[in-house]
């Protein structure tokens, strides 16, 4: 047992939260919570609202859909992934997410290996300039 990691609860909606414009992501557990093994979080999106675009990172992404239909960019193929659908996106794959949708949308990521969330400042005010 490590004695510096604690377990974890958190109420529904809590967490740290980064705003993006249309997109919200609301992390659960990262760096010293998961001894920067992986990263658990939440990403909101409001009704037609694109993502960050095509990318790839080295660490995998697994999504699992909350509320609303997401729709993902797997390499060259959209899918349209409805509540309780389950997507990961291998490290190294171009991947993508929207919501194409009138209704809010949202899902919850596990990214691992490693921490993610101390790219969230970057990533946010990167998004909040893109919609300026």
């Amino acid at each position: 047992m490590d004695p510096e990691r604690q377990p974890v609860h958190l109420a529904p909606g809590a967490g740290r939260r980064y705003a993006m414009g249309r997109i919200d992501a609301v992390f659960k557990a990262d760096g010293p919570e998961t001894a920067d093994r992986y990263s658990i979080s939440e990403w909101w999106l409001e009704p037609h609202t694109a993502g960050p675009g095509a990318h790839t990172h080295p660490e995998d992404d697994v999504f699992y859909v909350l509320d609303g239909t997401v729709s993902f960019l797997l390499g060259d193929r959209w899918v349209d992934a409805p509540k309780g659908s389950f997507v990961l996106a291998p490290g190294g794959f171009p991947h993508d997410f929207e919501n194409r949708t009138d209704e809010r949308a949202g899902a919850l990521n596990f990214s691992a290996p490693g921490a993610f969330e101390p790219h969230m400042p970057g990533i946010a005010a990167w998004f909040r300039g893109r919609d300026a």
